[in-house]
């Protein structure tokens, strides 16, 4: 199946990947954590601010291709800290409405960018 690179104008990814590809139709969008690609930093030390910077960034990989959150069918959310689970939906509920996305949350032990507390990374299928 070919594949099409999402070119985005994020950060520059941590290692060998692309934030994202286009794949038989669908938007497969790599773990994200919540950094501000105009500083290259994170935008914030909780797990909030990191949430919605995460959730911005999904809207400019998906608003590069025509697509919005609303096409998101899953994320997977993946927190150092399972106590940050109210933070991160608190800021979660301000992108999504009633029609949620399929989710799982899952608590890890570390994450590659120093400070990093959550990433998610999301399915998304373009209505067009």
């Amino acid at each position: 199946m070919p594949k099409e690179t999402i070119q985005s104008e994020l950060f520059e990814p941590i290692g060998p990947y692309n934030h994202a590809v286009m794949a038989g139709g669908q938007i497969f969008i790599s773990g994200t954590p919540g950094i501000d690609p105009k500083t290259g930093q994170l935008a914030g030390k909780d797990a909030y601010l990191q949430t919605k910077q995460v959730l911005v960034n999904f809207q400019s990989i998906l608003a590069s291709v025509g697509a919005s959150l609303d096409d998101i069918a899953h994320i997977q959310v993946n927190l150092i800290n399972v106590s940050d689970f109210v933070e991160m939906n608190r800021a979660y509920s301000e992108f999504f409405s009633n029609s949620y996305p399929a989710r799982t949350v899952i608590g890890i032990a570390a994450l590659p960018k120093p400070g990093a507390l959550l990433t998610m990374n999301a399915i998304a299928i373009p209505k067009n």
